[in-house]
């Protein structure tokens, strides 16, 4: 399993799991999304997209609320981070 893989994977159980996780756990997920996010969306070459750069911004806003957010809100913001980071490495496994 690839580390993205493995990364998709996490961010889906902590979804599965949300109403258990800590406020820090949320905002750490969040933030190796982000980081994650940015890094593929320049490899594919989509970094200048509007897409992407919504994505990051939205992930960023819920890592910085993420004392205030409900465990409804977490989940849907990692299955959302989730997603986008799939979709990049599909998009990435099609370059090779």
């Amino acid at each position: 399993m690839s580390l993205t893989t493995h990364f998709i994977a996490e961010l889906i159980r902590a979804a599965n799991e949300a109403d258990r996780l800590t406020p820090f756990e949320v905002k750490r997920l969040l933030n190796r999304s982000v980081d994650t996010i940015r890094e593929m969306s320049r490899q594919t070459g989509v970094a200048g997209s509007h897409r992407a750069l919504n994505v990051v911004i939205d992930l960023q806003v819920a890592s910085a609320r993420a004392r205030d957010l409900s465990p409804a809100e977490t989940r849907d913001i990692l299955l959302d981070a989730a997603d986008i980071i799939r979709m990049l490495k599909i998009l990435l496994d099609g370059k090779e």
